[in-house]
């Protein structure tokens, strides 16, 4: 959470005052004193540990001079690729750099790199793209960055975690084909061998199954690779709290540890069925042990490494040391032990959600479980008690996991699946005692037997599916919540404690009071008689919401980053939901661009949307979607408390005028919007360019002036004319630009102008998501300025 990190001499100093603290309480005999030491020498040294891994990877940096120029690199594609629809993604470690007319480019040892198809010259070296290999590439590289908004997923964070200091693609070129090229086909390392075998695995599962829908599930259960898993699939899973099957969880490695040390028990406990007495020269229990950590290991290898699957191996292993050892090992040793392994690997797992869902669920199993006694029914020891037993067990620790994590589910992702108990009494036993060994199995076997237990495999996920998509069509399958401010999130979890207590805890059911400000937070509004703009970090695009006390509207949509993902379902969706907001009032589509119309029917499709306006026409999908379109054009007005709305253009000669046209130039016909607030407005003017700003200066003039302007086109050379940019008078400018984008906008002539007339420019790719208040004065922020992290620029 540190804007700046510590110099490596302050770390030191706290490392000295740790150890100072350490032999403090071994020479105290007070134990509230040997606490206290303890507890403050550990937080020391955990903020020391941390720093210094930060430095360590911090090290490495991309020069910016060497941004976007091309680097000719030798190494080894050190990941799983992973195709996408125009190319393939992967990490690539660096063993040299060529230099480069006599220069020699400093560049990161590990990259982030795609590779597009940009022609048959170069399908056969991505067919040949495989973890292991050595290949020479020529590639053209940028900083860590990443799009920066208010509840939204970290990308920088997510690339330093990994070590991943520079991203960038592979430069293909007829001119410069020999530089891309595959110089071994596979070098040697237990990485490299581990990934290979994870890409061997995952293609014959995809061919065993082509065009299957779920064939990208059996690869998540098989090697960890979630990423042929259909968008729409992944939002079905998610809100039918099954997301955590669809993985190598703690669940599924801990069912298979369970089997290979049960099936080894039962034939050491034989003698593999021969008279060598084997129990005699080593207990069975240490070989059913050694047997169910070495199943993990090589498990959690095959999985990627995830947290879930760290936190249930390390475990495993540690309950083996203790039985080998002849030590009775304590479950929250076990779990603590567990704990401080996965932070010393890596300090920032606490920023993902699986490290605190992961270990909070074997939290509130342990807390609901441990030192309890439960009543069993009668039945002595009969198969139907037996099942029985282990029903209620089932049951009653899916109840705990469900209420004991609902605080937290509602923090991390701001809503909570009421059908989650029900589908996961389904599917935990299916995925995890079904699907999931029939997937492992298939794969020590030769086709065609791999093949019928795969196909076997996805019929099960397939029926399981139907299944979720009815509980996922129920109206009361979600409840929504906004982000919990700190107070109702730390109340809520003083309640779960207090209901999950043993029983005979007085009013238990009273707690469920300390959920109610949680569950029933609308998140922030303004107040009468404000109004909050939001321009957001979309990347080379355009969104911004507009909101008073009662309404909300959203000025363009964002681009389609792809045909799965666009920044209405990436961005905008996800930011209106955290804050609360399930309704917009109407949504403005300045023109038909996809940086500006991208993620229009992502959004209508999440979130009520009362009017669009827009340019189009039917059949335009975006009109089709709509509930009520209206099209826009000058003249239109409406007032929302004290602010007031005018569509400036375009009116009905410019639709005449573009239709007439053979060559339609959307930017002719862009919906302008202006919004005033008392003696304060902002103007919205999408993409116009000169000659449309020149019909707004002949039809409004001193009409035009506005404190905020966002700036048309993205600063792009076609527009902010200085005679537009006079009739205005803004004191602030928004550019919504993309970082390096590949228009180059703003256009740096543009900038000096807004700069020269004293304007004031905030841009997205420098600040993120750009907040303004609109009261009494104009107050400006930006997302990166209010959460200074230090990772950020570097």
């Amino acid at each position: 959470m540190q804007a700046v990190l510590p110099a490596v001499w302050a770390l030191c100093c706290l490392m000295s005052l740790a150890l100072l603290l350490i032999v403090a309480t071994s020479t105290t005999i007070y134990w509230q004193l040997k606490f206290a030491a303890s507890l403050l020498a550990g937080m020391l040294f955990g903020i020391v540990w941390a720093a210094l891994f930060a430095h360590y990877y911090l090290r490495q940096e991309l020069a910016p001079e060497w941004e976007g120029r091309n680097v000719t690199v030798i190494g080894t594609v050190d990941s799983l690729p992973s195709d996408f629809e125009t190319g393939v993604r992967f990490t690539f470690a660096v063993e040299k750099v060529l230099e480069q007319d006599g220069e020699s480019p400093v560049v990161p040892r590990r990259l982030a790199l795609a590779w597009y198809r940009t022609g048959d010259q170069v399908q056969a070296p991505l067919s040949q793209l495989a973890a292991g290999a050595r290949w020479q590439l020529t590639v053209r590289l940028k900083r860590p960055h990443g799009n920066a908004n208010p509840y939204a997923f970290d990308y920088e964070a997510w690339l330093l975690e990994r070590n991943l200091r520079a991203t960038g693609y592979v430069y293909s070129d007829r001119s410069l084909d020999t530089k891309n090229q595959q110089l071994q086909p596979f070098v040697f390392s237990l990485r490299n061998l581990i990934e290979r075998l994870r890409g061997g695995l995952r293609q014959r599962i995809l061919s065993a199954l082509p065009e299957h829908r779920y064939a990208g599930v059996l690869v998540a259960l098989a090697v960890g690779d979630q990423r042929a898993i259909d968008q729409s699939d992944w939002e079905i899973f998610n809100r039918t709290g099954i997301s955590h099957l669809v993985a190598i969880s703690g669940l599924h490695i801990t069912m298979i540890a369970g089997m290979f040390a049960a099936c080894m028990a039962a034939l050491w406990r034989r003698s593999f069925f021969t008279n060598a007495a084997l129990p005699l020269l080593l207990p069975t229990q240490k070989v059913a042990a050694l047997s169910g950590a070495l199943a993990a290991l090589a498990y959690v290898l095959l999985a990627g490494f995830g947290i879930p699957a760290q936190r249930t191996l390390y475990m495993l292993l540690v309950v083996a040391l203790a039985l080998w050892s002849g030590r009775i090992a304590s479950v929250s040793h076990v779990l603590c032990i567990a704990l401080a392994v996965v932070l010393l690997i890596d300090p920032w797992a606490v920023l993902w959600p699986g490290f605190w869902l992961s270990f909070c669920a074997v939290g509130v199993i342990l807390y609901t479980s441990v030192g309890r006694r439960f009543a069993v029914a009668d039945g002595g020891g009969s198969v139907g008690a037996n099942w029985w037993r282990g029903l209620r067990a089932a049951g009653t620790t899916q109840y705990a996991v469900t209420i004991g994590l609902l605080p937290l589910t509602v923090l991390l992702f701001g809503r909570v699946s009421l059908i989650a108990p029900l589908a996961n009494a389904v599917a935990i036993p299916l995925i995890g005692l079904v699907v999931t060994p029939l997937t492992l199995i298939a794969s020590a076997l030769p086709a065609p037997l791999s093949t019928w237990l795969w196909r076997a495999a996805h019929v099960l996920v397939e029926q399981l599916a139907i299944l979720l998509g009815w509980l996922n069509a129920l109206p009361f399958a979600v409840w929504q919540a906004a982000t919990p401010q700190a107070w109702t999130f730390a109340l809520a979890l003083l309640a779960t404690i207090w209901i999950l207590a043993p029983r005979g805890w007085p009013l238990r059911w009273l707690a469920l009071a300390g959920w109610l400000p949680l569950l029933m937070d609308h998140g922030s509004r303004p107040a009468a008689g404000e109004m909050w703009v939001t321009a957001l970090d979309v990347g080379q695009g355009m969104a911004v919401l507009v909101e008073t006390a009662e309404h909300r509207l959203l000025y363009d949509s964002g681009p389609s980053y792809s045909p799965g993902s666009d920044a209405g379902s990436r961005v905008i969706v996800p930011y209106l939901k955290a804050r609360g907001i399930d309704a917009l009032d109407a949504m403005v589509i300045s023109h038909v661009h996809n940086d500006h119309a991208g993620g229009a029917i992502s959004i209508m499709d999440a979130v009520k949307v009362k009017t669009v306006y827009s340019p189009f026409s039917k059949p335009h999908p975006i009109v089709l979607a709509a509930t009520h379109h209206q099209r826009c054009q000058e003249g239109q007005e409406w007032q929302w408390g004290d602010m007031k709305f005018e569509m400036l253009y375009p009116d009905m000669e410019q639709y005449q005028a573009s239709a007439a046209q053979q060559k339609n130039k959307p930017h002719a016909v862009n919906c302008t919007l202006k919004i005033s607030h008392g003696r304060h407005a902002i103007l919205l003017p999408g993409d116009i360019e000169a000659a449309q700003e020149q019909q707004l200066i002949a039809a409004y003039g001193g009409g035009l002036k506005a404190t905020v302007l966002l700036a048309p086109h993205h600063g792009s050379g076609t527009s902010s004319t200085a005679a537009f940019l006079a009739e205005v008078d803004p004191q602030i400018a928004l550019f919504q630009v993309g970082y390096r984008n590949r228009f180059h906008h703003p256009k740096q002539q543009i900038l000096e102008r807004y700069q020269h007339l004293g304007i004031a420019t905030l841009r997205n790719d420098e600040g993120g998501a750009i907040m303004l208040r609109f009261g009494t004065d104009v107050v400006a922020d930006s997302y990166r300025n209010q959460h200074r992290r230090y990772w950020y620029g570097r």
